[in-house]
């Protein structure tokens, strides 16, 4: 982020630029709006940034709404925007995003604290039987039968200065997330599912926050099936890559790729020749390197056998993956009789998790697998175990109906049977 020398008047909208907003570009300026804005019930923002050049993402500009007020906020010319990541972790109101996992991620790194009262508009439209994860554009034409304008999507947010049109578009994408939001509080309601957002919310948002700090060493891909020597290296690997992407400010993958850490992890080898000898390795910027990054792979190898890490389960039981594949069809067709989303309900691997655990092929120990738990049980987990148990069987009823399957109670007449 580019910082500001000296503080900025805020710059008057131009005769070709919508006034309907204010420009904050200064320190002072966003001080000024954060104290008007502190009584306000509800906030909605977004933010733009880019991350194909950065190890993390590099904010380039904050839209708000708050009732008739809005603002965008230019952070390349603000010397430090934590007031408003404060303002947003503040008590007292209601804070409106859609998709907001950067913008969560953001203020957790200014503050240490999420934005009060979050409430995300795709995930709230999962619960209500609209598609997950819906774009803004599309959820916003299904609710409210708005169409959003498209002229900017391949924008540069980062250079300056942005155009009337660039910033319009921005602000569209928090100018309707008011309506889009009490347009599904309503539903929810109807539904009687403002808890299961709660919960959801509550859930998501310690989701996101554990990639802050937890070690995704093992989402490197072509890691499944390596020794638990090999996974070691995996390991070391991933953490030396991490402090080295962060140290340059650069994107991970050009640092070193997933399938060199693979390949050195296979070879099990400090020796900096051998890893030099690697194809791929050759490249100059990684000369610099070669000591520190075998050093990693030396460590990987020093791991007591018993502190190595344990491979995931290899390949399910035949049984398992049938009944998988089965089962998430029927979890498919429940939830769009309960107008849910089923993206968002689980997956096949949910499924093939709760199969597992009902028929003790997994782990049985601690809290039940995501479809065993809260309100994902009580929609769909039972009907699964009831089917799995032969208490409840499926059959198709109308194979041109928009919900061909329905659910019939074991021995109960078909004109009974649940759709």
């Amino acid at each position: 982020m580019r910082k500001a020398k000296h503080p900025r008047r805020e710059s008057k909208p131009r005769a070709d630029v919508a006034s309907d907003y204010e420009h904050i570009t200064s320190d002072r300026g966003l001080a000024d709006l954060c104290r008007q804005l502190a009584d306000a019930p509800t906030i909605a923002f977004d933010t733009e940034f880019v991350s194909e050049h950065t190890y993390r993402p590099q904010l380039c500009l904050i839209q708000v709404a708050a009732g008739e007020r809005m603002a965008v906020i230019d952070p390349q010319t603000i010397s430090d925007v934590t007031p408003f990541w404060e303002l947003l972790a503040s008590p007292g109101h209601e804070t409106l995003v859609h998709a907001g996992r950067e913008e969560l991620l953001f203020c957790l790194a200014a503050v240490g604290r999420p934005p009060t009262g979050l409430f995300d508009v795709q995930i709230a439209a999962g619960l209500v039987g609209y598609e997950y994860p819906a774009g803004y554009g599309s959820l916003m034409y299904k609710l409210l039968g708005t169409r959003l304008h498209k002229g900017e999507t391949r924008t540069d947010w980062r250079r300056r200065p942005l155009s009337a049109a660039q910033l319009s578009y921005a602000l569209d994408d928090v100018r309707y997330l008011g309506p889009m939001a009490e347009a599904l509080k309503a539903r929810l309601a109807e539904l009687e599912r403002t808890a299961w957002l709660d919960d959801e919310m509550t859930a998501w948002q310690s989701d996101v926050a554990a990639t802050r700090s937890g070690e995704r060493w093992w989402r490197v891909s072509g890691a499944s099936g390596l020794s638990r020597r090999s996974l070691a290296v995996v390991r070391e690997l991933w953490r030396w890559r991490e402090k080295e992407a962060e140290h340059r400010d650069s994107p991970t993958r050009r640092v070193l790729r997933d399938d060199l850490i693979i390949e050195l992890a296979k070879r099990k080898s400090s020796d900096i020749k051998h890893i030099r000898a690697v194809r791929g390795m050759e490249r100059r910027d990684l000369d610099r390197v070669l000591p520190s990054l075998a050093a990693a792979v030396e460590r990987g190898l020093a791991v007591p056998d018993a502190e190595c890490p344990t491979p995931a389960q290899r390949e399910a039981p035949s049984q398992l993956t049938v009944l998988g594949q089965f089962l998430s069809t029927a979890l498919s067709s429940i939830c769009r009789a309960a107008h849910l989303a089923p993206s968002i309900v689980g997956t096949t691997s949910d499924v093939r998790e709760l199969v597992a655990y009902r028929l003790g092929m997994g782990k049985r120990d601690g809290e039940p697998p995501t479809l065993g738990r809260g309100w994902r049980a009580e929609v769909v987990g039972r009907r699964i175990e009831d089917l799995l148990a032969g208490r409840l069987s499926m059959r198709i009823a109308d194979p041109l109906s928009n919900e061909p399957l329905v659910f019939e109670p074991v021995g109960e007449q078909p004109d009974k049977a649940e759709s």
